[in-house]
């Protein structure tokens, strides 16, 4: 899309105030300035001046008399009296009769000299004076320039503009919003059949997930004017701003219709309200209030279709998600396996790949990140194909951005004692071995232990076969004991404890609670939630809802069920011993193992 630049106004008020004091000068002041270059004297020192023959050029005008001396250097003027041997004399002194003494320019040349040109002077000044003056404010929409005046970035159609085909893995939002754009295409079978559109489609889903390419898309499908605005360019200092830059806003759409209003982080001003309790906005509620007013003020045929994302909805306004003003939530979730096959495929068209290039391999190991970050790992994939020096990006490159993204770059400096990177490789084979030895796991994809930048030491990268929605108690006991396995490998192995499990511990403590507080996975608590989530967009905050008393026994659930799945951890490589030993030899000495060549070793 292409963006329209706002035409500048022109500060009409100042040209106005210029133009005046111009003409006031050329009508009072300049005769006034030409009235003083003329000397007024007697008859007496005419006739003198006369005599002594010290005149040079003489006019006689109906009530006096204009003439200069002999060198032309002084202009005099006297009164016209009853002289009737004047012109004799004036022959005898040689004075001229010829022309005007003082000669008059062409009216045109006048107004030009006098007028325009110091109107074009002035202006000229006050464009560079008012522009410096907003530079040094903040810009044009700083203080009082532009005060109340929408901010937002009005976009045409263009032959470059995304599409649907720009964007992939969120096939479900794809379809509901290409209703939209047929509405926007042809209104008239609608209004036929009695239906009217959503006044509304509230985007909702984590970020990176393509909330802001979609409303772009559905612009460029419709061909129609697009306005895009942030959430938080309607907060201002002054009460009121926001209010008017939302009737501004919706004034220029109304203009431009049929077309798109999408409002980004719709939550930095659709927050609910606090109802008059301290600590309140009076501002943002100002705002939010004429923004609701504003969308229910608009009729079903207007052509005006409101788009906004936002990645909280749980705190937006009740009477801002009601029907009538976003009609339609539109859920824009991470993308599945197929999804993010679609999407590596589609920024792959932007960077050059070689053709042996598996991406159902590289969308396994990607499992659950988002569109942005997918995106990101194909050019980290193309930037490390330049760094080596070649012309295309290969499947290695593309695992490694994974890695990148995931855990970070390689540490080239890291150097570990030959103690540390034993302990290493115990860790790591002891998280593998557990999960191939246990049922309903994710296969071993990678192991290795070359330190990343993130900190960590090593790691060990498992891959679901397919999409993964549903996970089983077994399964997730499974995964606790399969986090455990490290610190365990280390116990057996080496009779001592590092401090490498920490992340191991943090994520099987959190399973484990969650297992009991929020999954009814426990016989003591059975199907009570006991614990809630708010921002699950967001990282998904939890809090407790429950007793002290109840706190402490879910506490001590915790502890029981992480300890048992270490016991179990410990049995099964106790069990395993040598395969522990020989594996972890074998990784040592390399470093870095595929999860093919992880179960050649187990199997043999």
């Amino acid at each position: 899309m292409n963006e329209v630049k706002q035409p500048k106004k022109p500060l009409m008020w100042y040209y106005s105030v210029v133009l005046i004091a111009i003409l006031l000068f050329n009508v009072l002041v300049m005769p006034m300035i030409a009235d003083m270059k003329i000397k007024e004297v007697d008859y007496g020192t005419f006739m003198s001046m006369t005599e002594q023959k010290d005149i040079g050029r003489v006019e006689i005008q109906d009530n006096q008399i204009l003439f200069t001396n002999k060198d032309d250097t002084q202009i005099f003027k006297t009164g016209l009296l009853d002289d009737p041997g004047r012109t004799e004399r004036l022959y005898e002194a040689g004075a001229q009769f010829s022309g005007e003494i003082v000669e008059e320019t062409s009216p045109i040349l006048n107004f030009f000299l006098y007028v325009m040109l110091p109107l074009i002077i002035f202006t000229g000044l006050g464009q560079i004076l008012s522009r410096k003056m907003m530079d040094k404010m903040g810009g044009p929409n700083a203080m009082t320039f532009n005060m109340g005046k929408s901010s937002a970035k009005v976009y045409v159609k263009s032959s470059d503009g995304i599409r649907f085909s720009d964007v992939a893995g969120v096939d479900e939002a794809e379809e509901s919003l290409t209703e939209i754009v047929n509405y926007l295409h042809d209104p008239s079978k609608y209004r036929e059949i009695g239906a009217t559109m959503p006044k509304g489609v509230l985007l909702v889903g984590p970020p990176g997930t393509g909330k802001t390419m979609l409303a772009k898309a559905v612009a460029g499908e419709a061909d129609v004017p697009f306005f895009s605005i942030s959430g938080s360019e309607f907060v201002e200092m002054f009460v009121g701003m926001g209010a008017s830059k939302v009737r501004d806003l919706f004034k220029q759409a109304k203009e431009k219709a049929p077309c798109i209003v999408f409002i980004d982080e719709i939550d930095a001003i659709g927050q609910k309200r606090s109802g008059g309790a301290m600590g309140g906005n009076d501002e943002r509620e100002q705002t939010l209030n004429q923004l609701l007013t504003e969308m229910d003020g608009f009729e079903g045929n207007s052509g005006v279709m409101i788009l906004a994302a936002t990645n909280r909805p749980e705190s937006l306004d009740p009477a801002l998600t009601r029907p009538g003003r976003f009609d339609r939530r539109v859920p824009v979730e991470l993308p599945d396996l197929k999804g993010r096959e679609a999407i590596l495929k589609v920024h792959a068209k932007k960077v050059k790949l070689a053709e042996d290039v598996d991406f159902s391999i590289i969308a396994r190991m990607a499992s659950g990140a988002s569109g942005a970050e997918l995106a990101n790992i194909v050019n980290e994939a193309a930037l490390r194909a330049v760094r080596d020096g070649r012309k295309f990006a290969t499947q290695a490159d593309l695992e490694e951005s994974i890695e990148v993204v995931i855990a970070g770059y390689q540490k080239k400096n890291a150097i570990l004692t030959d103690k540390e990177k034993l302990a290493v490789s115990y860790h790591e084979i002891g998280h593998a071995l557990v999960a191939a030895l246990q049922t309903h796991s994710a296969p071993v994809q990678k192991i290795t232990i070359i330190p990343r930048t993130s900190g960590a030491l090593g790691y060990t990268m498992q891959v679901e076969e397919g999409n993964h929605y549903l996970m089983t108690k077994e399964e997730l006991e499974n995964k606790i004991a399969t986090l455990t396995g490290g610190r365990a490998a280390e116990e057996i192995a080496l009779g001592a404890i590092s401090t490498g499990a920490s992340n191991d511990i943090e994520q099987a403590t959190k399973l484990a609670r969650a297992m009991i507080t929020r999954y009814g996975m426990s016989d003591q608590f059975d199907m009570v939630a006991l614990e809630t989530v708010t921002n699950q967009y967001l990282g998904g905050d939890t809090s407790l809802a429950c007793s002290a008393e109840t706190q402490t026994k879910i506490d001590s659930l915790v502890v029981e069920l992480v300890k048992k799945e270490h016991e179990k951890a410990l049995k099964l490589l106790t069990e395993n011993r040598d395969k522990l030993e020989s594996l972890s030899r074998h990784l040592y000495e390399k470093e870095t193992i595929t999860g093919d060549e992880f179960m050649e070793l187990l199997n043999q």
